[in-house]
């Protein structure tokens, strides 16, 4: 009998959405899903994730790889390979240099074709039960040993799943152009058609909103990456508002109330 994964709330939902300037950049817009940071979402990796492939619950989401978003990704990452030792990446490649493959061609053949490699099934930097050093990504694990966030050593899509950033240039009426960044949730529908086919995903699963602080909190470093710290300052401000007045779409995945607490000026 298959495996039978946490419910997931149907995609098609009211939602709640804010627009705002970037204080630090009048011609920088943000356009920000509400209903989406406002939810009681925390990964549970470890603690009742089921996991994108049937049968591989603790491969999470990293079954297939991590693609690069460009040259700059994969340099960083590149670095932060060098920083790990045998205790830290249980499938470290001998020599450290087989751990990237391409999957095909992109139209100019570059980096965006680029994965982690797959091994056995799920990312090479994907610590399985039994290792010493403790399953899950040894990159985020070192970056946990050394004291840095894990969103300065793993692949950009890594980190900043689940939450989906989308730039575009806009021409107004008026003929000014601005930069129009939108930060929604990464559903299943963000991965296309094949999103879908996913034995689970976590984002509209009741069982993984859970936490007692909102996603615009405890994602406060992802999102600062993200926009900046002026305009994730103002996105929380915002955020923190339109909690206290009664958000009028919730996210139908989050059974429990956030809250979202102020901060005070340092004295």
């Amino acid at each position: 009998m298959p495996d039978a994964p946490p419910d997931e709330v149907p995609l098609g939902f009211a939602r709640e959405w804010i627009e705002f300037a970037d204080p630090a950049d009048p011609d920088h817009i943000v356009r920000a899903d509400l209903t989406w940071l406002a939810s009681a979402w925390t990964c549970i990796f470890g603690r009742g994730c089921a996991g994108v492939v049937e049968g591989r619950p603790d491969d999470g989401c990293c079954s297939h790889g991590a693609f690069f978003a460009d040259d700059d990704d994969l340099a960083r990452v590149t670095a932060s390979v060098a920083d790990l030792t045998d205790a830290d990446w249980q499938l470290a490649p001998v020599g450290r240099e087989a751990w990237t493959e391409q999957d095909g061609q992109d139209d100019e053949g570059g980096v965006r074709s680029m994965r982690t490699r797959v091994v056995d099934g799920a990312c090479v930097f994907l610590n399985r039960p039994g290792h010493a050093g403790g399953t899950g990504c040894a990159l985020h694990a070192m970056a946990l040993r050394t004291g840095v966030h894990p969103l300065t050593t793993k692949p950009d899509v890594c980190w900043q799943l689940p939450v989906r950033r989308e730039e575009e240039h806009v021409d107004r009426p008026d003929g000014t152009r601005v930069l129009l960044t939108t930060l929604g949730e990464f559903d299943r529908r963000g991965w296309g058609a094949g999103g879908h086919d996913l034995h689970w995903w976590c984002t509209g699963a009741p069982a993984a909103h859970v936490s007692p602080e909102p996603l615009v909190d405890t994602y406060a470093a992802e999102l600062t990456e993200l926009i900046g710290l002026a305009a994730y300052t103002e996105l929380r401000r915002l955020t923190e508002l339109r909690l206290d007045q009664g958000l009028v779409a919730p996210h139908p995945a989050s059974p429990v109330p956030v809250e979202l607490h102020r901060r005070r000026p340092a004295g």
